[in-house]
């Protein structure tokens, strides 16, 4: 019984928030200022942990050499760079397509730099 009624506790509470976002004049726009700082936190969080997996793994990244850890680097790059402009590029059929190139590229290669760190 105890999880029905948090059940409809969680319900109420989202209804409630959709009116005011809804309803409230400017709702639309704290609506958004909170999507935005969560985003932001979410982003910031992703970079503490690509930190701690850097910093955990850094003796095997340095062993990768110099050319393989530039590829690497690279990879990361067009990654981050792909998905930030995946709105725009998803405004086409051809960008669109090059966008799943790119990251298909992007995990191949990252799939490559794995098998050649664990080889000996």
């Amino acid at each position: 019984m105890e999880d029905r009624a948090k059940t409809v506790r969680n319900v109420a509470i989202l209804l409630l928030l959709a009116a005011v976002v809804a309803y409230v004049p400017g709702g639309g726009r704290a609506a958004a200022t909170v999507q935005t700082i969560l985003g932001v936190a979410f982003m910031f969080g992703l970079g503490l942990a690509g930190l701690y997996f850097y910093r955990q793994h850094r003796t095997t990244i340095y062993g990768l050499g110099d050319r393989r850890r530039a590829v690497l680097y690279s990879a990361v790059g067009v990654a981050a760079v792909t998905l930030a402009a995946k709105p725009r590029m998803w405004q086409t059929s051809f960008g669109e397509f090059v966008w799943f190139v790119l990251l298909g590229c992007v995990a191949y290669t990252l799939f490559a730099l794995y098998r050649y760190s664990r080889s000996y």
